[in-house]
């Protein structure tokens, strides 16, 4: 721990095959991490070209496995957070031949499967989304169609549903759809979020900048990485020690009240978990 707080990444990946996995987590316990929400990888990404929504299972499974032997390695936790990475539709579109429509029925039946570990226990959260990039209206259609399922669901289960999206400060819509599934519109959460968003709750990426900004707004926020653990871009986003390493430098430029905000408050407010109770039973 770092001044005896406890400090949380919101969202990386762990390969639970060919890259750093355990190693990565080891590094983020090292330097006073102490839990982890960890995202399952993209399922194109662990060799799974899902042609039902079954076939998303294996990803997941994995994913709770890792997670599992991550909790070993820290004085709190991790969760794992589960769902269809939005990227997937232009693979299936562009790659795979589907029509938009069958795009989207398959990724919302994956969206399903992820739902059940929710519902069982074994995972904290969904994840969903939209590109980040251009795309045929079409295409738009059907991934805001999957991301509105998976707000779906996070009304039925009462579980936080983390977004990749298109950068923006403003994301008040997609907060609203939220709402009128029945889902409060902080359970959303921005991933790779900057230190300033209307309408979900901002993941924000651990640079100085975006964190800055948060800290001094004094809205809830969140910490993460996106670490991605992928052998073919080592460099490629942020680190593991990144988000400790972060909370050492609010916590020495006098930002007390955002690290706690971050780390205790927001967590529990979100995923309705408590960092400090998990450290405790811990020790």
């Amino acid at each position: 721990m770092i001044d005896e707080t406890p400090v949380l990444d919101d969202h990386l990946h762990l390969d639970p095959d060919s890259h750093r996995g355990i190693d990565a987590v080891r590094d983020f316990a090292r330097v006073g991490g102490t839990h982890l929400l960890v995202v399952n990888k993209p399922s194109w990404h662990l060799g799974v070209e899902a042609e039902t929504g079954e076939d998303f299972r294996e990803v997941f499974e994995r994913t709770v496995e890792i997670v599992d032997e991550s909790s070993s390695e820290l004085e709190g936790r991790a969760w794992p957070v589960l769902g269809v990475h939005p990227g997937l539709v232009s693979r299936l579109v562009d790659d795979r031949g589907f029509a938009p429509e069958d795009a989207r029925d398959l990724m919302r039946a994956g969206i399903d499967v992820a739902a059940e570990y929710v519902e069982s226990g074994d995972a904290l959260a969904l994840k969903s989304g939209r590109p980040h990039y251009e795309v045929d209206d079409d295409v738009w259609d059907a991934s805001n169609a999957v991301m509105r399922r998976a707000f779906d669901h996070g009304a039925d289960l009462e579980c936080a549903v983390q977004l990749h999206t298109e950068a923006s400060e403003d994301l008040t819509t997609v907060a609203e759809w939220a709402e009128a599934a029945g889902m409060p519109a902080h359970r959303v959460v921005k991933h790779y979020a900057g230190g300033r968003l209307e309408g979900p709750t901002p993941s924000v990426m651990s640079e100085k900048d975006r964190l800055e900004t948060a800290a001094e707004r004094g809205e809830p926020f969140l910490m993460e990485t996106d670490y991605i653990d992928d052998p073919d871009r080592p460099g490629a986003v942020l680190g593991p020690k990144t988000v400790p390493r972060r909370v050492r430098w609010l916590l020495e430029n006098g930002h007390d009240t955002a690290v706690r905000i971050a780390h205790v408050e927001t967590p529990k407010r979100v995923y309705g978990i408590d960092t400090e109770a998990t450290l405790e039973r811990t020790e």
